[in-house]
């Protein structure tokens, strides 16, 4: 019973992420929200991981795909935050909306 709180505050957060994802232009705020939502995700593994350990289950595979999470998350901002900049440094706007470089 005491892992439906973790879950449910896991469930709103990945909602907050995907709210900032769908309804922001600012692609700062859009690699910040999907970091919400790793973050959220890394919450369910942990989690799920404790009620394996409150089964029986001795091997940590929650806790360590929750840090490959993190691990892909700081990748992610790697990359994410250099496309950021050379967006900036083309269009003097970090705004999703004028990202069509790719388009031609």
């Amino acid at each position: 019973m005491a892992a439906v709180y973790p879950l449910i505050f896991a469930a709103l957060l990945f909602c907050v992420g995907i709210y900032g994802v769908l309804s922001r232009r600012n692609a700062v705020l859009v690699l910040m929200s999907v970091e919400i939502m790793l973050a959220s995700v890394t919450i369910n593994l942990v989690t799920f991981g404790e009620i394996a350990k409150a089964q029986g289950d001795v091997i940590l595979t929650g806790q360590v795909f929750a840090l490959f999470v993190l691990a892909v998350g700081a990748a992610e901002v790697g990359v994410g935050l250099a496309l950021v900049l050379l967006l900036y440094r083309n269009r003097a706007s970090v705004n999703i909306d004028e990202a069509d470089l790719m388009k031609y």
